[in-house]
């Protein structure tokens, strides 16, 4: 018997009505075998240290279990700013929904299965390439500390996927606590079905904020404004941490943006080498529209966004209103963010200047930004010139660590004592990651398993989990990427 077949197992999603989705049934390929399985993940749920074979037996003879019941979701979007009526699910199949042991529920969502209604002129395919580098960038956002989707396991196929050439086609079984993106309420706004906008809003507060519903069925609106108020303040959150942790996720459409502010759909993303507020890590993102420096801006347009789909149902002028407090909670997020990577636990004024400050030395002399916070926990077992070295201008970077130090002999701990180095220090090392997944290191590990060769793909995932240790056994992930590396062009196709 099946270990999925003994899970609760909900569809809720599929008891809505059918103008919510497509039933289709996934598209087998040819040969499916298992790349990685995530054994921490599925322990979670009560699965196996090993992947079922049911996956295998519904991708090659198409043999579906009734405790599965696939659909392509319908939804719409902004995509670059201009209004898209068409997406949807276009090559993935939500199958259900799971519990894991503290009693959460996650969609079961396959990438890659095949044809769907919302293909457009697409194959419903998805290659090598693009799953590993979704599969690392769920992991490292995951041990980093920020809220995402998550991957269970990966599979690859001998089915070739044309793309700038041919690619080797690949599945990914994708978990997340939602797969409702800001584009299910416009596709209901925009075709005028307000019914089912109601409906969806009404199943969002039930499925994922059930603390707002008061012990009165009516009035609604001022449910669905708490709704829009958390969607707001999650939002925020995500994003101060990606400024923070020098994340760009690179498709910052509408139809990519989690309802509960969790890292959703990796495309063309990169972790920052250098620090260039303006960098573009996406390669058609001809404009910058979605430069890392653009990103907070982005999340405010997005939110405005939604806030349209949810006229029919607050007013808005309440909409408004909330959208306000998006600017500041995104700023206090971000500045206890930075705060803790710098080891400043009180505020003093001076601060934002002595921040702003630095970010300006690192843009100018491109300094690695994973590697100088890094560096800067390490002053306990380190010397300073550890971290002035990175800079092109030495010279410019020595008064401001001074100052930097200067205002660290300030902070005191919870009894008053002035906080000593190491214990300082201690405290940064939990916050400013050693490992990131950088784009070279996804980039090896995808062109041996091209090869054939998936254990360097096993290896990167293990580092990656433990972000914060040492790890003195793969000092070398940890070192500044080659010329090469940091050129690397990421686009859509996938």
């Amino acid at each position: 018997m099946s270990l999925w077949q003994q899970l609760p197992i909900s569809h809720r999603y599929a008891a809505l009505p059918q103008s919510f989705y497509t039933r289709v049934m996934p598209t087998p390929v040819d040969n499916p075998r298992w790349v990685t399985w995530n054994a921490p993940l599925a322990a979670s749920f009560g699965l196996g240290e090993t992947p079922d074979d049911i996956w295998q037996q519904i991708f090659s003879k198409g043999a579906m279990p009734d405790y599965f019941q696939p659909l392509a979701m319908k939804y719409a979007g902004h995509q670059f700013g201009a209004y898209n009526p068409a997406l949807g699910d276009g090559r993935g199949l939500l199958f259900g929904a799971i519990a894991d042991q503290q009693g959460r529920w996650f969609d079961v969502h396959l990438k890659g299965a095949g044809l769907t209604p919302y293909s457009r002129m697409g194959d419903g395919r998805a290659v090598l390439r693009s799953t590993i580098r979704e599969y690392l960038g769920s992991e490292a956002m995951a041990a980093l500390g920020n809220q995402t989707t998550w991957a269970l396991g990966m599979m690859v196929s001998d089915t070739p996927v044309y793309r700038e050439r041919v690619e080797q086609g690949a599945l990914l079984i994708r978990l997340a606590e939602t797969h409702i993106r800001f584009g299910h309420f416009e596709h209901f706004f925009y075709t005028g079905q307000h019914d089912d906008l109601r409906l969806l809003a009404d199943k969002v507060v039930e499925w994922h904020f059930p603390e707002l519903e008061s012990s009165s069925a009516s009035p609604r609106e001022p449910v669905y404004l708490a709704m829009f108020e958390q969607i707001i303040k999650r939002t925020a959150g995500m994003i101060a941490f990606w400024q923070a942790y020098g994340f760009a996720h690179g498709v910052m459409n509408t139809d990519n943006m989690s309802i509960l502010g969790q890292t959703f759909d990796y495309g063309p993303f990169a972790f920052l080498d250098d620090y260039d507020p303006h960098f573009i890590c996406n390669h058609s993102d001809y404009q910058g529209r979605y430069a890392f420096d653009m990103q907070p801006g982005i999340g405010w347009w997005n939110l405005t966004a939604l806030a349209q789909a949810l006229t029919p149902l607050v007013d808005k002028g309440e909409l408004e209103t909330a959208l306000q407090t998006y600017t500041v909670q995104l700023n206090q997020e971000y500045s206890r963010l930075i705060r803790s990577k710098l080891g400043l636990q009180q505020r003093r004024d001076g601060d934002s200047e002595l921040c702003d400050a630095l970010l300006k030395l690192m843009a100018d002399n491109r300094v690695d930004y994973t590697l100088f916070f890094r560096r800067l926990s390490c002053l306990d077992q380190q010397p300073p010139e550890l971290v002035t070295s990175l800079f092109e201008n030495q010279a410019a970077a020595q008064p401001w660590l001074r100052q930097y130090l200067a205002r660290c002999e300030q902070e005191t701990d919870s009894t008053g004592q002035v906080r000593t180095v190491a214990q300082r220090c201690q405290l940064m090392r939990q916050v400013n990651p050693k490992y990131i997944l950088r784009n070279y290191l996804a980039q090896q590990v995808i062109e041996a398993a091209e090869q054939g060769d998936f254990q360097p793909l096993e290896q990167l995932i293990t580092v990656l989990r433990a972000p914060y240790d040492e790890q003195p056994q793969h000092q070398h992930y940890a070192e500044l990427p080659p010329a090469w590396g940091k050129c690397l062009e990421i686009s859509c196709s996938s």
